[in-house]
């Protein structure tokens, strides 16, 4: 017996010990465990509101041994940058489309409409291609949770989105899968088993370092390390179940940290998530993917669902905004990402972003609503929140703690992030010639970006649209131009 007839040996029976245990005929996978699928099964590891807080990225007081082993095992990207809130995010990455060009851009749309000619969802691209598309919630041992089953799409899907919610389903069925596990654990309100102190967690400047701002960062960390422990499990049942080898696991965050300054603001902390790559063993890599390294390219959430299809043989949709970044069909890498803030719950805003290696700029196209306006979610989710206006008006914020504070936005605002990493120094309305130019460059490309991708939300939303939206919406409160509130 030859090594790989005895390594699918041993697989077959693995498998079909964990179909016995789920009662699954073993038929259909019996056949294919002889001839290994030309193409790789996907699965995507999604932790929702959550930065680069793994300790392969260098956080402290955070244990994620399971995500550090991934990432040691495949490729640690660094410059990732998906949306900043969940439903307009996920409705991007699920497209390969920019929120504001389908029509996504708003968390969340009162009635959802259909998607654009020429644009589906990533499931509907790859099941015509014989790929199963499942959602899961139904997981097997040792997994010790269900999966969120999480969508949060801003449109409407003809049809059943995905397949099915059943591991057991990947085991049955004689096609290769895509598949995603939803983890809610570092989207507020945490829950997890203490284990950070408090008074060794790393505070960014901008926060003012106080028990509350302490204690809330520590239950995040915790958070964190709850999901390490569940991705763990599921990693182990794709191991038990005899799929590592043919996997390929993408994980990363949906949209940035669940603080403030992260989600729902354009800052670094808003968009900059992980995202860890997986090749199995038993299917040879991509071009440009090498395991154990780090990639410092710039990636769009976009990217995904075009580099997914890439890698399962499909050809990539004419309207697809994503870029390829894995294999032979790999695009040049992006010079430039955008990001886009509109209407949240019951706030409505419109700000864009765009950033290169360098230079991050925003541009506030509602300058008079304030950047900590009324939302209620906010208030009741996020300490920090509340705290800054305390001490704000006690007078004990730093000017980089109070910038939050300040009745309007700034029209635009500009930032080195090689000197200024945290974003705390506005050099938009700088005199010097590199801060000039770099503004006027990275403007004219947010410019021509708005018109060449149709950004929707270039009409806000009517007061009747938001209060169909959301219906505890306040129309006197900060909702069209007129004098600074």
């Amino acid at each position: 017996m030859t090594e790989q007839s005895g390594s699918l040996t041993r697989r077959t029976f693995v498998q079909a010990a964990a179909l016995a245990a789920a009662g699954v005929s073993t038929s259909g996978r019996r056949a294919r465990a002889q001839h290994a699928p030309p193409r790789p099964n996907i699965l995507w590891l999604i932790a929702e509101d959550f930065g680069q807080h793994l300790s392969c990225y260098g956080t402290k007081e955070v244990w994620t041994p399971n995500l550090d082993r991934l990432a040691a095992d495949g490729v640690r990207y660094d410059g990732c940058f998906n949306g900043v809130v969940c439903s307009p995010s996920r409705s991007a990455l699920m497209t390969g489309m920019y929120a504001t060009t389908i029509g996504a851009h708003n968390h969340r749309t009162a009635r959802k409409p259909p998607l654009p000619d020429g644009v589906r969802t990533l499931c509907d691209w790859l099941r015509p291609a014989g790929y199963l598309t499942a959602n899961l919630r139904q997981l097997p041992a040792p997994c010790d949770f269900r999966g969120t089953g999480k969508t949060d799409w801003n449109f409407t899907v003809v049809g059943q989105p995905f397949d099915t919610d059943k591991w057991s389903d990947l085991l049955a069925q004689d096609k290769p899968f895509y598949a995603q596990v939803n983890f809610s654990e570092t989207h507020r309100a945490f829950r997890a088993p203490r284990r950070a102190d408090p008074s060794k967690v790393e505070i960014p400047p901008y926060y003012p370092d106080h028990p509350v701002t302490r204690e809330d960062w520590a239950k995040y960390l915790d958070a964190t390390s709850e999901l390490d422990r569940k991705v763990g499990q599921v990693l182990t049942a794709l191991e038990r179940s005899g799929l590592a080898e043919t996997t390929v696991v993408v994980f990363f965050g949906d949209n940035g940290q669940a603080h403030v300054r992260g989600k729902q603001f354009l800052y670094e902390e808003g968009q900059r998530v992980p995202l860890i790559i997986r090749w199995p063993k038993k299917i040879p890599p991509p071009a440009g993917f090498r395991a154990g390294t780090t990639d410092q390219r710039l990636i769009s959430g976009i990217d995904l669902a075009p580099t997914m299809l890439a890698l399962a043989a499909v050809a990539r949709p004419p309207r697809m905004q994503g870029r390829i970044f894995l294999g032979a069909q790999a695009e040049p890498p992006r010079e430039v990402v955008f990001g886009q803030r509109d209407r949240c719950d019951m706030t409505q805003m419109r700000l864009r972003s765009v950033r290169d290696q360098r230079w991050r700029y925003i541009r506030n196209f509602t300058p008079w609503v304030p950047f900590l306006a009324r939302n209620e979610y906010k208030e009741r989710q996020y300490p920090v929140w509340n705290l800054l206006k305390e001490l704000h008006a006690q007078g004990k914020l730093t000017p980089a703690q109070a910038f939050l504070c300040q009745p309007t936005m700034p029209p635009e605002e500009l930032y080195d992030l090689q000197t200024d990493p945290w974003q705390i120094h506005n050099l938009a309305t700088s005199p010097q010639p590199d801060h000039q130019a770099a503004l006027a460059r990275l403007r004219a490309t947010l410019e021509r970006w708005i018109v060449e991708t149709g950004d929707q939300g270039q009409r806000l939303e009517t007061q009747e649209e938001i209060a169909a939206a959301e219906p505890r919406f306040d129309p006197a409160l900060d909702w069209r131009p007129g004098p600074a509130r």
